[in-house]
Formats: C-alpha cells, sequence, structure tokens
C-alpha cells in the first residue's frame, strides 16, 4: 500500500473518523511498529511536515531516519538511460533498493520546480521511488500533490463542522514568491468527496488544472464567494496556464477579519502575515491554523498505521 494522492483513501469519512479516534489514544498501537523504521527524505525544507511525521511514527512505535538530500546524500538522476557524466553522482534505481532495505516505508518530500509543467507532472522522484523502491511509499508533499495536508483538513472540517452541507471557500492570496499548486490541488480533490458548497476563488489567470477542479464552482468575484461561509481556506498559487508565473499581486485578496465575517479560517502554514492574512485574522479565535497543525500528526499516524496493519496481514 502506497499514500500518494488523497484518491488513495477509499472512503474519506471513515478515515477521518478513524484519526480522531487516534487523536484521544495516540500510543495505543505502539506495538504496531515495533522494530520497523521508517526513512523520511526531504528534497525541499519543511517544519510541521517532517515534525509531525516524525511524531506519528514514533507514536507507533516506529525508529525514524531522516535524510535531507539538500544538504545530504548524492544528485540523484532519474532518467533512464541517461550518461551520468555531468552533474549526478546517483540513479535513482540504486538509490530507492538501497533504501528499501534500510526502511520498511520510505516517505518523500519533492516540490515543483514551477519551470517545467510536463516535468512537475511526471512527478520525478516520487514515481522514480514508487517505481524501484520495494517498500510502501508516503507523499510528503510532491510537485502536484499534498495528500497529507488535505486529510488533516479534512478531520480539522470535521472537528469543527456543525451543518449538514457548510459552505467551504478556497480563496486564494497574494505572494511574492511563485507558490506550487500542490496544497491547493488536493485540498480541492479532498473536498470533493465532501458533502458540501464548495467555492474556489481567485483572479482571472490563475486558474488551477482543469482535471483537478474538474466541476467545482469557481468565482472570481473574492467578496461574493464569501458570502455565507462557514470556512475559508487560503492559499496562494502561482499560473497554471502560464506555468509558475506570478500574474497578480493584488493586496485586495488579503484575508481580513471583515471579509472572513463568521467564517473559521483555515491555512496549511506557513503563511506571511499582513500579505496573505492580517493579523486580526490569526489572532482571532476563528483561525484554525494551529490546530490543523496539531491535525497533521494524526493525519500522517492514520497512514502510517494503514500501511503497517496492511503489510502484516
Amino acid at each position: 500500500m502506497n499514500y500518494l494522492s488523497i484518491n488513495d483513501i477509499d472512503s474519506l469519512s471513515t478515515w477521518v473518523k478513524e484519526a480522531i479516534s487516534l487523536k484521544k489514544e495516540p500510543k495505543k498501537h505502539k506495538e504496531l511498529g515495533s522494530d520497523k523504521t521508517i526513512g523520511l527524505l526531504f528534497f525541499n525544507n519543511s517544519l510541521r511536515t517532517r515534525l509531525s511525521t516524525q511524531k506519528a511514527a514514533i507514536n507507533l512505535g516506529m525508529e525514524v531516519i531522516v535524510m535531507n538530500f539538500g544538504s545530504e546524500g548524492w544528485a540523484i538522476e532519474y532518467a533512464d538511460g541517461t550518461v551520468m557524466d555531468q552533474g549526478t553522482s546517483e540513479h535513482i534505481k540504486e538509490a530507492a533498493q538501497v533504501i528499501s532495505q534500510y526502511c520498511d516505508i520510505i516517505a518523500i518530500r519533492a516540490f515543483a520546480g514551477l519551470k517545467d509543467k510536463e516535468l512537475d507532472e511526471a512527478e520525478k522522484v516520487l514515481n522514480g521511488f514508487k517505481t524501484y523502491a520495494s517498500v510502501p511509499i508516503v507523499n510528503m508533499e510532491s510537485s502536484i500533490g499534498h495528500p497529507l495536508q488535505a486529510l488533516t483538513d479534512a478531520i480539522t472540517l470535521e472537528e469543527h463542522n456543525f451543518k449538514n452541507n457548510p459552505k467551504v471557500v478556497l480563496s486564494w492570496a497574494p505572494h511574492p514568491r511563485a507558490l506550487p499548486h500542490a496544497v491547493a490541488n488536493s485540498f480541492i480533490q479532498m473536498m470533493q468527496k465532501q458533502n458540501a458548497e464548495f467555492v474556489i476563488t481567485h483572479p482571472k489567470g490563475y486558474e488551477l488544472d482543469p482535471n483537478i477542479t474538474k466541476d467545482s464552482k469557481i468565482e472570481y468575484d473574492q467578496e461574493k464567494a464569501l458570502e455565507n461561509a462557514d470556512f475559508v481556506y487560503v492559499k496562494n498559487w502561482s499560473s497554471y496556464s502560464d506555468y509558475g508565473q506570478i500574474k497578480s499581486q493584488d493586496t485586495n485578496w488579503q484575508m481580513t477579519l471583515k471579509k472572513l465575517g463568521k467564517a473559521k479560517f483555515m491555512h496549511c502554514l506557513p503563511v506571511r502575515r499582513n500579505v496573505v492574512v492580517a493579523d486580526e485574522v490569526l489572532d482571532s479565535e476563528q483561525s484554525l491554523v494551529i490546530e490543523q497543525a496539531n491535525n497533521r500528526t494524526y493525519a500522517a499516524q492514520l497512514v502510517l498505521k494503514k500501511i503497517l496493519e496492511t503489510n502484516e496481514n
């Protein structure tokens, strides 16, 4: 069993309920991971993902190995038939097989480069390990998806939702850097599995991959989209059509308490205060960002538990 996409979940509601149950007794299944090792491979920086996944593994009794490929390890080649006389020193074929001998699960974080759409969508790092590793693979954020965050968000929504059909809005926000689409993509795919009124709002030119958004409602008027919202998830992403480009830094899209109304505020963190969202929102009782960060542990723990149980049977 791998966990590469939010679509790897067979029943989202069942998984969410199990995660909330895990949260009440996080050490209950400590024997499940006894004598097992997880390798966390980071090709990009991390705070919540690294610490929460590490904590989740510890809760299950696992040993944890962490490797940062930005400063450690050899540069890896992913293409077949390459004459390796340039910058790469080790091929994914050997690397994945070797790491599989050391670990029972491999978790990988590798962001989009935002230069070449086809290259990013090929998910060369994630798929390279999936192809050549002999142990389960977990996606800790890839070029086009962040399924651990999406599961976290589903848990957080369930804990704070008191309506049969809540209105959930995903709103773009300005940011000084070009950011990937992974969090937004997985959040959308998760919301498509929910019983909710879901709206995506962003300036024109920031449409995401239509294969992801499908028939989800898109509203270009942010204020209209936010009317009567119960939850507002704010995230920046760069252009998809003009791939990786910043087409707007319109500060009017920043989330304020006035715009938020009575809704709960969500963001995956880290967040740039007073650029993406005003201090008054983050410091208010309507903000769920710290609870979301806490739920990262239980999303990761549930995924690891499912994998360990599958391999045990």
